[in-house]
């Protein structure tokens, strides 16, 4: 089989896989009309805004108000990403959960830029240019040049492929994201199992954490497609490169998926909780990546799968339920990121269809994923 074939494969198994699951599934809601999802969005919207943020928490929070098309609320919580910002550079840094945070403070760094663009405003583009500046020179680094997600250690996380890589090619730095892409996944991929495993400790040459976590490697998938969002196309190889990434990590998480269409939060452990988070993360990957043209339209059936799922676990105050929970991750239940990824999930559904229908009302065709895939190995 060769290089084309096997990612070629690796989508139809996504497919195959979904179908499978579909026709064994239980009961997931109808799509619900236009007036009650817009009052779910408000209801999961105002939760996420009641709860206490991290620096990941405030960077997915505000970007998800970002994509939703919230223009106040991104430069209100942006700024005050910049009030918090260290002397080093990093941003929304707070309190004792932050201090040792190396990438997560990048996840606010999009937002940021737009705020400097839309307001004019000298102090967002002297926050952006100094987070910038800290992960390009003061950022701890493995010896192949991978950021450390912590300053106490040398360990590279799978989180980190989101809160970094999309900040540095907004920024402008589109080489050295591809390059931060390449090393995360050169860490943690695990190509018998086909997932990411969580934390691989650099100096020590071991696993911090070799489970195969399910939002960890939902962080993968959505940090993919928002670098290929901002990849120009000179940068066509890179492009592909991490288009392979992409079909792989999906694919390599379908192959766990139950049949409610959510995920246990180790993915190869069915004795682990059933976590929500990953299916909206995925949802939103897929979307993303049709819109853009970057993966195939035989994904949405699975994306919309998910998308149903998480939407029978919001609560009647507007919490998504079974999320990996805070304050320790380690416990179904409620947390920002997921109320952040469901807006996500949302925003990128929405934006799909209206770009469908403009292609239909045009008579224009839109974007089909490129026919030549390369394989995902860096």
């Amino acid at each position: 089989m060769n290089r084309r074939q096997l990612v070629q494969a690796i989508g139809l198994c996504l497919t195959a896989t979904a179908s499978s699951f579909a026709a064994t599934a239980s009961p997931i809601p109808a799509e619900p009309d236009a007036r009650r999802l817009d009052e779910l969005i408000k209801k999961v919207r105002l939760a996420m805004l009641s709860m206490q943020r991290a620096s990941w928490e405030q960077g997915v929070a505000t970007q998800a108000l970002l994509e939703w098309g919230d223009r106040d609320m991104t430069v209100l919580l942006a700024r005050d990403a910049v009030v918090r910002q260290g002397k080093e550079g990093r941003l929304a840094v707070l309190g004792s959960c932050c201090e040792d945070n190396v990438t997560d403070p990048g996840a606010s760094g999009e937002a940021v830029l737009y705020a400097a663009k839309v307001t004019g405003d000298p102090t967002f583009t002297q926050a952006a240019a100094r987070m910038l500046d800290y992960l390009m020179r003061v950022a701890p680094r493995t010896d192949d040049g991978t950021i450390c997600h912590l300053n106490t250690n040398t360990e590279v996380w799978s989180d980190s492929m989101y809160m970094a890589p999309p900040f540095l090619a907004l920024a402008g730095r589109q080489a050295e994201a591809v390059r931060q892409v390449d090393g995360i996944r050169r860490a943690l991929w695990n190509e018998e199992v086909r997932l990411h495993a969580h934390r691989w400790d650099a100096k020590g040459k071991r696993w911090a954490d070799g489970d195969f976590w399910g939002v960890g490697n939902g962080w993968v998938a959505a940090g993919l497609v928002r670098v290929l969002k901002t990849l120009p196309p000179a940068m066509r190889s890179e492009k592909e490169r991490l288009i392979a990434y992409l079909e792989e990590v999906i694919a390599g998480c379908m192959a766990h998926q139950r049949p409610d269409g959510l995920f246990h939060n180790v993915l190869d452990r069915p004795d682990t909780f059933v976590e929500t988070n990953l299916a909206q993360m995925l949802a939103y990957s897929i979307y993303l990546g049709v819109e853009g043209g970057w993966l195939r339209r035989s994904h949405l059936a699975a994306a919309d799968r998910m998308r149903r799922a998480a939407h029978a676990k919001v609560d009647r105050s507007g919490l998504v339920q079974g999320v990996c929970g805070s304050p320790d991750f380690a416990h179904a239940g409620t947390a920002t990121e997921g109320q952040a990824f469901f807006i996500l999930m949302e925003a990128a559904h929405r934006d799909l269809h209206a770009a469908l229908a403009k292609a239909k009302a045009t008579g224009k065709p839109a974007r089909q994923a490129t026919g030549r895939r390369p394989t995902a190995s860096a």
